[in-house]
């Protein structure tokens, strides 16, 4: 199977619009690597909050395809060279990606620090959030996971578990939680809502998950080759093409349904999505005036608000 072209992209792009979503986020491996990455993000940017991810290597080369978008996340985990490059697996990565951070924001694109906590550097994460909210630039977190199974029909994986980065100081991270939560009502460029915070926080206090996921409702994920799945963990269940559809069809509600009881994975942006992907949750993070107030003003609606249109 090859790779969408610059056309099937656009095509599909106009059929997530027609869906009702207003939230694109491009991440990878590297979105950037394309070379038609600038005008695939120029057209995603004119309908909708549009983010892109990259570990530093590409974004201050591509600065240029990056001014339509709303943000770039930089992968970021320590202050400390020496543990961030551990972390990432390749020496230089905190240079290149401190760097680009710094040519970004310089430049006026809205760029922002992308750190996963873990227990490798769930000490330092006060200090690192801090050093970057100083110089201005937000700060919005992953959560260490890792794919708890090796299903070969998955649309893609992420990580194997790797016990130096699970989280076991649970006294740690509830504590954290409570410290970011206070952060969180002074400084608008902390992007995480305190809804968000408190469910983490339950889950490492009492191991509850005080969520349900909305896989196929307020979030789903398509690959490369347009193969759309309600998140990596799962099997493809469509083409982008053939969403229109089987969106509202019994199939795709039987599945909604299943993930709806899943607890596999703590994956943060699943979690951030299933919490707030609604008109509701969506005012909640207006309220706590962050990223999704640049969506009223790009929208200029309260219509069809999460990821996916609803039911």
């Amino acid at each position: 199977m090859k790779e969408l072209s610059i056309e099937e992209v656009k095509r599909g792009l106009d059929i997530l619009r027609e869906l009702g979503v207003v939230e694109i986020v491009f991440s990878g491996g590297n979105p950037l690597l394309r070379d038609d990455i600038g005008e695939i993000l120029e057209y995603a940017s004119r309908f909708f909050v549009t983010t892109v991810y990259d570990n530093g290597s590409m974004a201050a080369e591509k600065m240029d395809d990056l001014r339509s978008v709303d943000f770039v996340a930089i992968s970021l985990d320590s202050l400390d060279s020496r543990k961030n490059d551990y972390a990432k697996g390749v020496k230089g990565s905190w240079e290149k990606a401190m760097q680009t951070i710094e040519k970004l924001h310089e430049n006026g694109i809205r760029v922002g620090v992308s750190p996963t906590i873990s227990q490798f550097n769930l000490y330092e994460m006060i200090d690192f959030t801090n050093y970057f909210l100083e110089k201005g630039i937000p700060v919005w977190y992953c959560l260490y996971s890792y794919d708890p199974s090796d299903d070969s029909n998955q649309l893609f994986k992420i990580g194997r578990k790797n016990d130096e980065f699970l989280i076991t100081d649970n006294k740690a991270m509830v504590e954290l939680c409570d410290s970011l939560m206070d952060m969180v009502r002074k400084n608008s460029n902390l992007l995480i809502t305190i809804k968000t915070l408190r469910a983490v926080k339950n889950l490492y206090s009492n191991g509850n998950r005080t969520w349900k996921c909305r896989a196929l409702r307020n979030f789903f994920i398509i690959d490369h080759l347009g193969r759309v799945a309600g998140c990596h963990l799962n099997k493809p269940v469509a083409s982008i093409f053939e969403l229109p559809k089987v969106w509202n069809s019994e199939e795709f509600n039987a599945l909604r349904r299943i993930y709806g009881e899943c607890s596999k994975c703590i994956y943060l942006c699943y979690i951030v999505y299933s919490i707030h992907g609604s008109v509701v949750g969506n005012l909640e993070i207006i309220r706590e005036k962050w990223r999704s107030a640049r969506l009223f003003l790009k929208k200029k609606t309260l219509k069809s608000l999460s990821l996916v249109k609803q039911r």
